[in-house]
């Protein structure tokens, strides 16, 4: 008999960095590239409606020990 486990996951909801005009105002590739670093993968976007993005979601395997 298989003992196959499905994978769990955790999510993260990531604001991307905004200024005053609260618009993107930083490039947030070098936060998700350390994200990825540990095993964070990027998988959908939250868009406002007129433009710009509210919210990056995230996951990432959680490995029993």
């Amino acid at each position: 008999m298989s003992t196959d486990r499905r994978p769990s996951w955790e999510y993260k909801a990531l604001e991307p960095p905004k200024g005053l005009t609260k618009r993107e105002t930083v490039d947030p590739t070098d936060e998700l590239n350390e994200l990825g670093a540990d095993g964070w993968e990027l998988v959908d976007t939250i868009d406002y409606d007129k433009g710009g993005t509210k919210l990056l979601l995230l996951k990432r395997q959680v490995v029993d020990e």
